[in-house]
C-alpha cells in the first residue's frame, strides 16, 4: 500500500461515514485523480467498499 492509499484510508476512517472521492480530496489535500487511483487500488486489495454509487467506505 502506497502513501496515497494510507492517507485516503485514514481519511475515510476518520470521516466515519461513506464519502465521495472529492470529499476525500478536500480533506487530504490530494488531487482528485490521486484519490480516485488510491481508491481503486484499495478496492483491489479489498480494503474499501462502495455502499452506494459514488461513495466509498473502509471495510
Amino acid at each position: 500500500m502506497g502513501d496515497a492509499e494510507k492517507v485516503v484510508l485514514e481519511a475515510m476512517k476518520k470521516a466515519g461515514k461513506p464519502v465521495r472521492p472529492g470529499d476525500v480530496a478536500k480533506i487530504t489535500g490530494l488531487e482528485s485523480k490521486q484519490v480516485s487511483a488510491a481508491i481503486q487500488n484499495l478496492k483491489k486489495e479489498g480494503k474499501v467498499m462502495s455502499p452506494k454509487k459514488c461513495y466509498w467506505a473502509p471495510k
